[in-house]
């Protein structure tokens, strides 16, 4: 068999080799080419959108959160200030997986369930790139394990911040509020930018009716950071500005003496500077620890305040809204006169209960066997009830009314708190509107001695009072005294002031005189309190908490402690030049007499002796 011996065509080949080396070139150039042409465009044509995401990727905008203005009493006590504190604070964008993250630092420092929920709340409120506290109030020693480990969690660092404290805590929580973490519906009102790197708004009270001022004008600094997101240097800053110090006309001395004297009872105390309106206290007890609301209180604390039955998170001073009781005879007696419906020595026979003409039912006196002839300043030293029910009548609902809200009643004081509430003082439109009803005459005599639908707030009263020590010259309350300023300047808040018409100063006059012998008298119902150091005007006052039906009869020893009669007393005091109106209602203390206006003897005693002893 022949063998085929094969020729290569080398021409061929080579003609093949430099087709594909002419391509591959071509290929070649045409990439450099492109490759160049980006180059230009990233180099010439877009340096300044590259340079300009370069820069910001290396200098960061951070806010300066401004310095929270702080709150001092009448002496200068600081009831409100802003402590250093160390928090555990976590970059979700960075921080990779959260729930590994979490259970890793729970290994190096206590994280509890609560801190957990409140991190997920937060989480859901903020960006992914903010920065949000799991972990507050760390110890010395709980930092020192997080540097230690530091370079285990990407996202996760220590951060130093002021956070509020209150030193009085449950004393003067219902006056001053607290502050807590921004909500979902208050990120839509305020103004975000001026909030950036602030987690914190006024609640309640002062802290939250001068929030504006007491927050301040955030701050802004330009940092450089590294790829890791550190800051490596301060660039340029821009510093905040503080907030306002504000400076109350609260005695926080009084303040604690009115608590102290309330003892087992819960209940509240208003006491009111007469001349310029001032609040000098505010007590409602029970009270509870604002700094647990700071940085979130737990659902199980929350729990126990929430459902406790002494409602310890109710503001009583201005929003408990009370039967005035025999308090208001005062007020009733000096519209009698007034409006000439009656004369001051004018007498009315006390069998110990009233009758309507033409009617059986009997409006009890608190006395059943009566006080036999009466004139209105026995009536007010003795608190005679049959004397106000014919007085009532006599007046009739509509002059009662129009009366009694020259006095602030069933109106906004219009103090400088937030959530105040009117009270209530009856009306026969109120009560056609309300309840679809007319109004009936038996009513009116259950107004004149401050029950029924009558309801009034220990606030109201205490303004009340201060007018009639005023004779007639009515003052808005006002908790701040004066703004500070950051520069250091005091701005006083603006006094407002109305005046009642008068027929005749002498009624004002007769009326005091009576209340004078409330506590001197040796018939009157606050003679226990009288003392030589000063003279005091007061009236006792006693509010059902339920009705006795008509053929039983009121015993306190048998009654539940919950169901016993509010005691009531208001006063003002000196009574040749007052200086201070005081109103005090104890929740379930039975005679006011007995134990309502000795915690308004010590509240005076405080402030015009400087001793509650």
């Amino acid at each position: 068999m022949n063998q085929q011996i094969s020729i290569k065509n080398y021409l061929r080949e080579s003609q093949l080799f430099l087709g594909r080396a002419i391509a591959a070139s071509a290929i070649v150039i045409i990439l450099l080419l492109i490759l160049a042409g980006r180059l230009v465009y990233l180099q010439v044509q877009s340096h300044h959108h590259y340079k300009t995401l370069s820069q910001d990727n290396r200098v960061k905008i951070e806010p300066l959160p401004p310095t929270r203005g702080l709150i001092f009493d009448r002496h200068g006590q600081v009831l409100a200030q802003n402590l250093p504190a160390y928090s555990l604070e976590i970059i979700p964008e960075k921080a990779g997986d959260l729930a590994v993250t979490i259970q890793a630092l729970s290994k190096i420092i206590r994280i509890e369930a609560d801190d957990v929920q409140r991190f997920h709340k937060l989480r859901k409120q903020r960006r992914r790139f903010d920065s949000i506290p799991l972990r507050v109030r760390l110890s010395a020693e709980e930092v020192a394990r997080i540097a230690v480990n530091r370079h285990r969690f990407p996202g996760v660092d220590v951060k130093a911040k002021l956070l509020r404290e209150y030193p009085y805590k449950d004393k003067t929580a219902h006056l001053l509020g607290y502050v807590a973490r921004i909500s979902e519906e208050e990120l839509l009102t305020i103004d975000a930018s001026n909030y950036s790197g602030t987690s914190y708004i006024g609640k309640n009270g002062v802290e939250k009716t001068y929030e504006e001022l007491l927050h301040g004008q955030v701050g802004l600094q330009q940092v450089e950071v590294n790829a890791k997101g550190r800051v490596l240097r301060v660039l340029e800053d821009q510093d905040p500005l503080p907030g306002h110090n504000l400076h109350l006309f609260l005695d926080t001395q009084m303040q604690m003496t009115a608590l102290e004297a309330l003892g087992e009872y819960n209940g509240a105390v208003a006491a009111i500077d007469t001349q310029t309106g001032g609040v000098l206290t505010l007590v409602s007890k029970p009270g509870f620890d604002p700094n647990l609301f700071v940085e979130g209180i737990s659902s199980s604390a929350y729990r126990v305040l929430n459902e406790s039955i002494d409602k310890p998170l109710f503001n009583r001073a201005i929003r408990g809204q009370y039967p005035p009781g025999s308090t208001v005879k005062p007020f009733i007696g000096l519209a009698g006169l007034e409006l000439g419906m009656v004369e001051f020595h004018q007498e009315t026979y006390c069998p110990g209960y009233y009758q309507l003409p033409g009617k059986e039912h009997k409006y009890r006196d608190w006395k059943k066997w009566g006080h036999g002839e009466v004139g209105m300043a026995k009536a007010i030293i003795e608190s005679c009830d049959v004397y106000y029910y014919e007085l009532a009548r006599t007046l009739g609902i509509d002059r009662m009314h129009s009366f009694l809200t020259g006095f602030g009643f069933g109106e906004r004081s219009g103090i400088d708190l937030k959530g105040e509430l009117q009270g209530l003082l009856p009306s026969r439109e109120w009560k056609r509107a309300n309840r679809r009803e007319p109004w009936y005459p038996g009513e009116t005599l259950i107004v004149g001695i401050g029950q029924g639908y009558f309801l009034s707030t220990p606030l109201q009263l205490a303004v009340a009072t201060a007018t009639l020590a005023n004779q007639g010259r009515r003052i808005r309350p006002r908790v701040v005294a004066s703004i500070e300023r950051p520069d250091g300047t005091h701005v006083p808040t603006s006094l407002k002031i109305s005046e009642l018409s008068q027929a005749d100063p002498l009624h004002w006059e007769e009326v005091r005189t009576a209340m004078i012998d409330v506590v001197e008298d040796l018939r009157g119902t606050a003679k226990r309190i009288q003392t030589d150091a000063y003279r005091i005007a007061g009236k006792t006052g006693t509010a059902q908490v339920f009705t006795v039906k008509q053929e039983e009869e009121y015993d306190e020893e048998t009654v539940e402690k919950h169901k016993r009669d509010h005691a009531l007393f208001i006063a003002f005091a000196p009574v040749d030049q007052p200086r201070i109106a005081v109103a005090v209602i104890v929740e379930n203390g039975g005679h006011g007499g007995a134990v309502a206006a000795p915690i308004a003897r010590k509240v005076l005693d405080q402030y015009l002796l400087g001793d509650s002893s």
